[in-house]
């Protein structure tokens, strides 16, 4: 992508609610852009999109696309980048095969997604699937560190008119159960590169040396770890646990993330499903696997290979009867929390729950008390230390709630989710070792078949600019500010090593503190509590796991932060919030034509490219549009216009709608460029007189299913058909 030709704000094209939502949004965006000569252009970073960019040979000449992810990578590693990302699903196999069937009923020749690839051609294209699940965006785009708030109109709109929260009871049967030992908390292994160094990653067992990576180099100064869990401890936890959900009268939930972790969480999710049947893959285990079962897939896909099976269906109702209720994602339709490993995400589900005073819904479609599974002792804590302080405390007030800000490391694919090239689940008993080129063991761990080993990297770049990054807001805020560090695990202590004298040496270590994760929770849900603000300092899964709990706690959603990340080559990437509930609200929109997705996210997104373009390019116009935006988002929370969550109500239509409508009016009304007032004036206009006409168009197209002509890979003009019903906006938009 040339700079020449390249957009000023590349808007990326994703998925379900929030690709659905760019259909009514994007041409408003494009309409008041141009006027002040900025063009915004799109990059399709859809899984969908993705697919079809793999396998170029496999289709027609109108059917290719470029690959507009790894272009987009690219350019964020340039001064010129000012990226728009909207979330995009990380794709979970279910998910993948999916999108993959849909595109081949669409006419895409498209190979299968092979579970057990057998010739040449199944294990090239399985490797280049492989390459399109889990995060496979993310890591590409963010070549810099994270800046995550709430916008300063959204927290007061919050405060304002705050939320409803759960009840917390002292009694509350709820808790976190987390593995003791044996997990990748406990095995973990760090060290710093004094130079730049390649390595292999071997196994030595008694059949000999087999090489699971080589080639892997690193950066003198780069943080690397290494770390297993244990197969058979991991077991042994999950089998005590249910035993222990059964006795308390709890519901069993597990929490994971097997989209972003796309190698260990889909193994570890699958050793929940094969402990919760344990006695029927005893029994069944043969027949079952040659029935195509993997358990890493889920209950549901299981219970759809073995439906024809009388013996194992009922062995399978057994063992269920036994069992204690599930934690349920959907108790109407019977979909439980081991059904699809995408469908419960721990950084969505834990805050959701928290937020209901620990309660999640059981089979019975009642809410109950539960269980928290989460394996790894990583980060754990920090839920785990949450409930306890809600048990003590009650419920967090809205109302009254200060806020917790976040800077996260997470550029050049920082941390554990950086790890999936390295992550290999242990065919035989030996010894992984990770030997630099110059023949240094760097670590090494005695495993066992079935163990999933990893290794993780930080490099020292990114780590320095988060730190300073740190600083910087540190001193914007005057917030107390929190390296959420645990000098008992391996990879923190490294870090802390660094940390600590670049903060001397920039001679403001007293305004820091550094903190284990646990205590860090207390500390900043006492700080909020008391009305006070904070700012959490941390690596790339909790920047994840926060900027959901504490925005839901906060806010009711994470889909409302200000998501800046400052890549390190000067450019700007500027995200629009989480997408957890995407794929319910596009269900709504095809049964009853409403979408409830809420666009705020991407209009605070918007005002900040708008006013990055403005000192980048020395765009005076960009400026004023975005400041602009900025007003516009505030109508939108001053005077209610925010999507209703039922048909009939208005929807995320009506609320791009409104703020095309308070963007005009605000930059008709200023007085720092005469020609914007000058240009928007008759649109303002135009927008105000057309209110009753436009409203009345956009609540007649509610009610009656819509036709998307797709789900992963939408038919644009039926998208667009769904997504702009109203003539009159139309015509006064373009």
């Amino acid at each position: 992508m040339s700079a020449e030709n390249t957009p000023d704000i590349i808007y990326t094209k994703v998925d379900e609610a929030p690709e659905l939502a760019s259909a009514s949004l994007l041409p408003i965006i494009q309409r008041f852009a141009d006027a002040a000569g900025v063009t915004v252009g799109t990059k399709d970073i859809s899984l969908a999109g993705r697919i079809i960019a793999a396998f170029p040979e496999n289709l027609t000449e109108a059917q290719r696309q470029s690959d507009d992810l790894a272009e987009l990578g690219e350019l964020v590693k340039t001064p010129e980048a000012n990226v728009i990302k909207l979330p995009n699903i990380s794709a979970s196999v279910p998910q993948l095969v999916a999108a993959i069937k849909e595109l081949q009923s669409q006419g895409y020749a498209l190979p299968d997604y092979s579970e057990a690839p057998q010739t040449d051609a199944e294990k090239e294209a399985r490797a280049r699937y492989d390459a399109i699940k889990g995060s496979a965006v993310n890591p590409v785009l963010r070549e810099g560190n994270s800046d995550r708030r709430a916008a300063t109109a959204v927290k007061k709109f919050a405060q304002a008119n705050p939320h409803r929260m759960g009840e917390w009871k002292s009694d509350s049967k709820t808790r976190v159960a987390s593995m003791s030992g044996g997990d990748f908390f406990s095995n973990e292994t760090s060290a710093t590169l004094n130079k730049a160094a390649t390595a292999k990653i071997v196994l030595e067992s008694a059949s000999g040396e087999t090489v699971l990576k080589e080639s892997v180099s690193y950066p003198a100064g780069t943080v690397v770890d290494a770390t297993y869990m244990s197969a058979a401890t991991l077991d042994a936890f999950l089998a005590d646990e249910i035993a222990k959900t059964k006795d308390e009268g709890t519901l069993f939930s597990l929490h994971m993330k097997a989209t972003m972790m796309k190698v260990s969480d889909p193994i570890i999710f699958g050793h929940a499903v094969k402990q919760w049947l344990k006695p029927v893959f005893d029994q069944f285990g043969d027949k079952m696997e040659a029935l195509g079962v993997n358990p890493n897939s889920g209950l549901g896909d299981l219970l759809a290979r073995v439906k024809g099976e009388p013996e194992i269906m009922a062995a399978i109702e057994a063992v269920t009867a036994e069992r204690p209720p599930m934690y349920m994602v959907d108790s109407d339709r019977g979909i439980t929390n081991l059904h699809v490993p995408s469908d419960v995400i721990i950084d969505a589900s834990m805050p959701a729950l928290i937020r209901a005073g620990g309660k999640g819904w059981g089979p019975d479609g009642k809410e109950a008390d539960a269980n928290c599974v989460i394996p790894d002792n990583s980060y754990a804590p920090v839920y785990d230390e949450a409930i306890k302080f809600f048990k003590e405390n009650g419920a967090l007030n809205p109302a009254t709630a200060g806020t917790v800000q976040n800077l996260g490391l997470m550029a050049q694919k920082a941390e554990e989710y950086g790890s999936h090239p390295t992550t290999f689940e242990i065919p035989e008993d030996g010894t992984v070792k990770m030997i630099l080129d110059d023949g240094t063991v760097l670590h090494q761990h005695s495993v066992q078949a079935g163990d999933i080993w990893r290794s993780a990297s930080a490099r020292k770049a990114p780590i320095e600019d988060w730190v300073n990054l740190a600083i910087e807001r540190q001193a914007a805020t005057g917030y107390r500010a929190i390296f959420w560090l645990d000098e008992a695990r391996a990879h923190d202590a490294q870090l802390i090593a660094m940390v600590k004298p670049i903060l001397e040496a920039k001679g403001v270590a007293d305004r820091f503190e550094i903190m284990a994760p646990r205590e860090a929770t207390r500390a900043s849900l006492e700080t909020i509590t008391k009305g006070e603000n904070t700012i959490a300092i941390t690596g790339n899964v909790l920047r994840d796991y926060l900027t959901d709990l504490f925005p839901i706690l906060e806010l009711a959603t994470s889909a409302k932060m200000l998501s800046i990340v400052k890549l390190m080559q000067g450019g700007g990437l500027f995200e629009t919030g989480a997408g957890g509930s995407a794929p319910k609200h596009v269900q709504q929109l095809q049964a009853e034509n409403h979408l409830r997705w809420d666009s705020l996210g991407e209009f605070c997104a918007l005002g900040e490219s708008f006013k990055f373009l403005a000192d980048a390019k020395g765009n005076a116009k960009a400026r004023v549009l975005g400041e602009a935006v900025e007003t516009a988002t505030q109508g939108i929370l001053d005077h209610g216009r925010s999507p209703g969550r039922k048909v009939g109500q208005p929807d995320n239509r009506d609320s791009h709608y409104w703020f095309a409508r308070y963007w005009a009016e605000a930059l008709a009304a200023q007085t720092e460029d005469a020609d914007l007032a000058a240009h928007f004036a008759p649109i303002a206009k135009a927008l105000a007189e057309g209110e009753e006409a436009i409203v009345g168009e956009l609540a007649a197209a509610q009610g009656a299913p819509a036709d998307l002509g797709g789900y992963y890979h939408t038919d644009p003009a039926k998208t667009a058909a769904v997504m702009r019903p109203s003539t009159t906006l139309n015509a006064i938009i373009g």
